[in-house]
């Protein structure tokens, strides 16, 4: 079931068809654009997507609705603002270098996100999720201990660079980190090292590592692409958010 899932993601992609809906929303007078992909169920809670450096796209809205087709509320959070998609290098490095240089502020448009997807949805419990700079934006908040009522944290091919002195004890619900073995601008021992933090804090973690897997692996299309890491990684995914939000422990 997943892997057609996937499939018709992939194609989904490339039609960039989406069945969800766009919602404007504001943080501190700025104007921001998510997106919203309603359960196609009943609904069994809600999970949170934070874009890559790109800011949130098709991508992003198609990993939505494989989520709403799992019987989730998925709304991917925009950390850029309102038509703020950078499509260079250089421009994505300034945004990124930005929000990593006032992790206040990041955490900050996070959570406005995560209250506009509940004032959408309801008060429900969430999953935060992300992807590359995503990743280490969900890593961010989940080591700072802020946010109600978080079932889980996870990552795809995240940033997992902590600033000096950070830990993970005021985490407040499980982590997962899946990792591409070969990514060569997050290497394994990178990887290991924020299991030990994690080990140290005491909290519950899962850190999965992909063999043969590049950073971003997860981006139907790309010549990055793996599709066996992408079938496993989101089935742990999935696996995982079933666990912390439905309480299936089997």
């Amino acid at each position: 079931m997943r892997i057609l899932s996937l499939l018709a993601a992939s194609t989904a992609l490339t039609l960039t068809a989406h069945a969800g809906e766009t919602v404007t929303y504001e943080v501190d007078g700025t104007a921001y654009e998510g997106y919203l992909a309603e359960a196609t169920r009943d609904s069994k809670g809600l999970v949170l997507i934070i874009h890559d450096w790109g800011g949130l796209d098709d991508y992003e809205k198609t990993r939505a609705e494989m989520i709403a087709d799992e019987g989730y509320d998925a709304f991917a959070v925009d950390l850029y603002g309102k038509g703020n998609r950078p499509d260079t290098t250089e421009a994505r490095k300034e945004l990124v270098g930005q929000l990593y240089n006032d992790r206040d502020t990041m955490r900050a448009r996070i959570l406005a996100g995560m209250a506009q997807a509940r004032e959408q949805t309801g008060d429900q419990p969430v999953i935060v999720m992300g992807y590359c700079f995503g990743g280490g934006a969900t890593l961010e908040l989940a080591r700072s201990g802020e946010g109600e009522n978080i079932a889980g944290f996870a990552t795809f091919h995240g940033s997992l660079d902590a600033p000096d002195g950070a830990d993970y004890s005021a985490a407040p619900a499980p982590i997962l980190i899946m990792h591409g073995g070969a990514d060569s601008g997050i290497p394994n021992s990178l990887a290991a090292e924020t299991a030990d933090m994690m080990e140290q804090a005491g909290i519950t973690y899962e850190v999965q590592i992909y063999s043969g897997a590049p950073h971003a692996w997860t981006v139907f299309g790309s010549d990055r692409y793996q599709e066996l890491a992408d079938r496993k990684s989101w089935d742990a995914f999935m696996d995982f958010t079933d666990r912390y939000l439905e309480g299936d422990e089997d």
